[in-house]
Parts: C-alpha cells; structure tokens; sequence
C-alpha cells in the first residue's frame, strides 16, 4: 500500500506541504512498479508510455541527486549496468531438478499408474498441469520481499549469478507485492522471449548487420548471459514462475495449484495456461487441447508438464536420481524434414564406440541447420536401411542429438550405396570389434593408442558434472592431444603458463584462467572423481552410489564383484565394468598420479557388507500380463531381493517372468533353453 505521505503536494491537496526527496522517490518506485507490472504481467497498460516516462525520469534524477535513496527493487534498476568480469557461482539451497520425460500416450498411462501405485488406495489423482516454455531455469531469491539474488539452474546444485540482468526483465518483481513477505522465497521459473519480440530483435540484427539469432530460447539465454547488462536491457525477456525452492517465513500451501495463485497474488508472474485434472485421461486432454492451440500461443513450447497436486502426496512420491517421481513432462512429436544423406561416415567416442553419422544436405530442423545426424549403430542402418543418396527423414526435439528417423522409398536413386562398417578405427588404425551381444562396435586402441578416445575421455573429465574445468573446451583439448601436450588428464595439472598461452586463441591472461580453473578442480568430491574417469557404464547417479558405499577410492578399487552387486541400482554387467577398469594397470597409475597432482576430497567410512540377497546375480526379462502384480511391482521386488531385470532375453538371462499375451521373448527364451516361470512361480523364488 502506498502511504498518504508519499503523494505529491497537488494530489494531497491545497496547503499541504511538499513531500521530502525520500518520500518522492518512495511513492514514484510503487507507481512505477504498479504500473509495469500492469502492462508486463497483466497486459493492461494503465497510463500512456509518454507519462510513465516523465515518472521514470524524474525518479533517475532525484535517486542521482540522492545516492542514499537508492533501492534493490527501484524500476531504474532494469536499464542495466557496467559489464561484469563473469558471473559468480551460486549454490542453490534446494537443487534445481531435471524432469523425466514421456514421449506417448503410454508413458502417461505408465506415469500415472507409478504414481497411484505408490500413493495406494487412491482412483484418480488430481495433476497440475501447465506448458513446458521452451527458456532458461532460473531462481530468484526474495528476502523479506525483495529480490536479492537471481542463478541460472546450472548443474542443479551450483548455477550462475545473474542478479544484475534480471533485473532488467520487467515482468519480474522486484518487491513482492504485500505487506507480510516471507522471510525468504526462492521462485522457480523459466525466462524466455515471445515469438514476436523474437523477430523484432532479429529484425534489429538484421538492421545493424550482425548476426542473427536461431531460435527464441537461444535468444534468451543468450541475452541473460550477457556480462554486460544494459545489453540484456535491450531484450524483451520475459518471466513465468512455476516452482518453489526454500521458503522461510510463511506456510507453504498445501497444493501446487495454491502456489500458483499465491505468487499470482504476490505480483509474480504465472501463466495462465494451467489446469488442474483428474487422472491418466485428464492428462491426455491436456496435452491434445494445448497441442491443438500450440502455434498460436504467442511463446514456444515443446510439451506439457504434469505435476500431482497435492504438496504432502508430492513428498511422499519422492525423488529418484535427479528428477522427481511426482512430475512429468510430457514432449510434443518431435520437429521434422527432409534431405538427402550425401554420405555416411563413422566418429570414436570416448569408450571407442563407433557411431555411423549421416552427412547431410543442410537442412534447418528443430530450430538450428543440421548437417550430421547419428544412425546410432550398424544394426540401426540395416534395419531402417538407409543409404547413402537417399532422401530421409530427419528428427530433432530440444536439444536431443538429430537422428534419421527413416528413408523416403520412392526417392531412392538407382545407385544408392549401402554403407559398410570399416574393419579399423578412423583415428587410430585399430581393428574394430563387436563384443557378443552388444549393438555396438568399438575401437579396440584404447585411450593410449586412440587420440578419437583421448579427447572424448579429457572432455569427460573437465565436464560440469565431472571434474569441472572451466575453460578447458572442445577446441582446447583439441589442441593440447594434437600437439601431444596431455595424454591422460593427470597430464592437465602439469601443464604451464607458457605451453598453453602458445595455443590458437589463448594469451596470458586466458591460459592463467585455465591454470586457475585446474587448481580449484583439485578440490572435488569422490563421487565426481568417479564419474570423471569415464568407467563404463558408471553414469552421475551410479558414481554416487558408489561413493556412498564406498566412501574410498582404495576401498572401491579392491572391491570383488560381490561387493561391488551390493551397491543400490549395480548388477552384473556394471559390476564387470568396474572391476575391469580397476584391474588395468594403466587406470591404477593415473588415479595415483592424480591424486600425487594434489587432487583430492573428503573421505568417508565404507558401509557395512550386506549378506546376499536370495536373487543375487541373477537376471530377470518380465513380459506379458501378470494375473495379481504390475511389471513395475514385480520388477521392484525382483530388484529389492537382489535380482537385475533386463529388457531383453540373452544367454545371460536367467529367467523369464511370462504372463498373459507374452511375444516375442517368451519365444525367444524357449528357443535359447531359459527357464520360464509365471507369477506362481516368480513368488516362490522370492520366498525361497
């Protein structure tokens, strides 16, 4: 509310005294901040734009002519400031999670059945279901209602300061609007750009000759990273809120649904795009009701999300690796188009996986040109049978590699050429080899030999999510494998000011940064050290888990496969994986040499060896109905006894759990001899 004192002498009436510069200054922020947040938020401008910009003046000049009377959350806070050196690192109180994307109808079907299962004696769920904006995360952090702080999501523990650039975006409150702010508010949403003020700021590049942008939610990000916010300034970001992080002070409301509407009354901005409904089916309603009206939303979207309602039932569902069990998102078809395959190469990734790649006619697919797409492996380019000279269908959603999805038949030229897998790696010359049973081919040069696997291996390492290396990119490593600067990233940390500031694109300054960002790696946790090192099959999640049981390196590197199965969420095949890397010679010198560079983190004591579980080493296939129990009950029950279930039959299967309707791996098991059973039988394995 504003107060009578801070009105002008004319509105107060005649003979009232003149208000003081502290009181002006006051009433001319609330005005302003009233008066944007109708025309940003709510799209009712409430004054002409000539007028606000007479009150807008008028407050620059009575804040220079008063330093003392400036404010966090003054409007003239939003014209931007003096370029930034970089932005500072935030860690977020709450983690900024990942969603878990469904791609179909059945996965909402799956989603929704997981979610009562789990809730128990409950018919239908009320789901919150909003858009999925097509932007970048963002937190702001309101203490005692003003913004104080605003990060990008980053890697969901640790994103980047950009406080000073939001401000600019003036569909973002600066003050809370109410007279009982909490003591703390951390709002989750998304920035982005309206398709409309996407074209007019690539009209403006065009104009001034310089580059522009490809898509909206580039835009966007880009403009929110700028060091030099009166850039950002210039950009029509927007704003919509759709989650909380900490919140202190205040009670926090018992749905989804309820928060929504309470930062619509605190003056944050909420699309109005929401619902909340009943069930797998009030989903899917949605989900064709906001596709149906998709292009002529004036922001894009590439899905839904759906959210169960309730706060106390979203507690109870809980949390798997880095995305929520209680929440979904729900992805429109990918975008498409066509071009001509010109040929078909293969590129070594990190663990020697040869990948075919498609070399494309540029087409502009998804929002960006495409020029390569993955075909994934050689049975993939048999069974879709592509060519090189075909026409095809390309794929790409988000930010999801592009992939041939399919040939056009009738476009097949008479000399079209099939593509045949090279015997040797590319890069190295090794023989390539197809392990049995595995889709996939590999170089068999290993790290040492393959300078392909090398840089994928260093680029693993230095990633985020890893050791977290700024400044050490593509080009980069490139450079240093090239030049037969590193082998192994323990070579990273005796690299010198000189070597480096003689690369292309690097000086002093730069490669001192890079030396810098070596030195703050060496502080980690073991968790990232173990994902760093690029174990097969050891994605983030499992790193973790091994860090947890663990709590040493020396501990996991003597572990036998049994106690390795012990670990959350390990079966045979990852087990084998590690047991492989830490039997190689080469892996156990590199950790040493790394940790005698001065890498190290905090150890912990190791967990207790659990007895044997009564499934232990054994594999499961589940096909068919089950006359009592859902796969995803059969299936956790399996895992909770020790058991692994796969989703295919091999040799190495040790029983398939076969229901009404089984296909073909109940066909598939009796031709390889593997032991069937039915629900009866699956029961009394695990009573056993």
């Amino acid at each position: 509310m504003v107060q009578p004192d801070l009105f002008t002498a004319q509105q107060a009436g005649p003979g009232a005294a003149a208000p003081t510069p502290a009181g002006r200054a006051a009433w001319l922020r609330a005005e302003l901040n009233r008066h944007g947040h109708a025309y940003y938020v709510l799209d009712q401008p409430t004054i002409p734009d000539a007028e606000y910009d007479l009150l807008f003046r008028e407050l620059q000049e009575l804040e220079q002519a008063h330093p003392e009377l400036a404010s966090p959350d003054s409007p003239t806070r939003r014209v931007g400031a003096a370029p930034l050196a970089q932005f500072a690192q935030v860690t977020h109180t709450v983690p900024m999670l990942s969603i878990n994307n469904g791609f179909s109808d059945d996965d909402v079907l799956a989603f929704d059945r997981r979610v009562r299962e789990t809730l128990k004696e409950i018919d239908e769920v009320d789901y919150a279901a909003e858009l999925k904006f097509d932007g970048l995360a963002i937190n702001l952090r309101y203490e005692n209602g003003v913004l104080v702080r605003a990060a990008t999501r980053g890697d969901g523990a640790t994103g980047e300061d950009v406080t000073v650039n939001i401000r600019t975006v003036r569909s973002i409150c600066l003050r809370l609007q109410t007279d009982n702010p909490p003591q703390v508010l951390d709002v989750r949403g998304e920035v982005m750009m309206y398709k409309a003020d996407f074209a007019r700021l690539n009209a403006r590049q065009r104009e001034a000759g310089q580059r522009e942008f490809v898509n909206p939610r580039n835009a966007a990000a880009g403009s929110l990273r700028q060091l030099d916010s009166r850039i950002t300034a210039q950009r029509s970001l927007r704003f919509f809120a759709y989650g909380i992080g900490s919140l202190e002070g205040a009670e926090m409301p018992a749905s989804h649904a309820a928060l929504l509407d309470w930062y619509v009354s605190l003056g944050v901005p909420v699309c109005a795009e929401r619902a909340v409904v009943r069930g797998a089916q009030g989903l899917l309603a949605f989900y064709r009701d906001i596709g149906q009206r998709r292009a002529a939303l004036p922001w894009d979207i590439d899905g839904v999300v759906y959210k169960v309602n309730d706060l106390a039932q979203q507690q109870k569902l809980g949390f798997v690796s880095r995305a929520p069990r209680f929440a979904m998102a729900h992805k429109f078809p990918a975008e498409e188009a066509t071009t001509l395959v010109q040929d078909i190469g293969v590129q070594v990734g990190r663990t020697g996986a040869i990948t075919p790649v498609a070399r494309l006619a540029p087409v502009f697919v998804g929002g960006v040109t495409v020029t390569n797409a993955t075909l994934h492996n050689e049975d993939e380019v048999r069974r879709k049978d592509i060519r090189i000279g075909d026409t095809v269908i390309v794929r790409r959603a988000g930010d999801v590699i592009p992939e041939v999805v399919a040939h056009v038949p009738e476009r097949r030229p008479a000399d079209a050429r099939q593509f045949v897998m090279p015997s040797s790696c590319p890069v190295c010359g090794s023989p390539i080899v197809r392990p049995e049973e595995e889709a996939i081919a590999r170089c068999s040069g290993g790290w040492m030999k393959c300078a392909a696997q090398r840089k994928g291996g260093l680029l693993h390492f230095v990633s985020r999510r890893a050791m977290d290396v700024e400044g050490l990119g593509d080009q980069l490593v490139e450079q240093l494998v090239d030049k037969n600067l590193i082998a192994t990233p323990a070579d990273l940390y005796k690299l010198g000011l000189v070597a480096l500031a003689e690369l292309d694109r690097m000086a002093d300054k730069s490669a001192q940064n890079v030396l810098d960002a070596l030195e703050k790696s060496k502080s980690t946790t073991l968790a990232r050290f173990i994902y760093a090192l690029g174990i097969r099959h050891v994605g983030e999640s499992t790193a973790k888990e091994l860090a947890r049981h663990f709590g040493r390196i020396d501990e996991l590197m003597q572990a036998s496969d049994e106690r390795l199965l012990q670990v959350a969420d390990i079966g045979p095949v990852v087990a084998r994986s590690v047991r492989s890397f830490f039997d190689d010679p080469l892996n156990i010198e590199l950790i040493e040499q790394l940790r005698a560079a001065g890498v190290h983190w905090p150890d912990a004591e190791p967990m207790a060896m659990a007895a044997p579980k009564p499934l232990h080493g054994k594999i499961f296939v589940l096909t068919g109905t089950l006359p009592t129990m859902a796969r995803d009950q059969a299936a956790a029950l399996i895992e909770a006894a020790g058991g692994k279930v796969s989703g295919s039959v091999s040799k190495k299967t040790s029983y398939v759990v076969a229901g009404e309707e089984a296909g073909s791996k109940l066909a598939k098991a009796q031709e390889l001899g593997v032991t069937v059973l039915d629900e009866d039988g699956l029961k009394q394995l695990l009573r056993e």
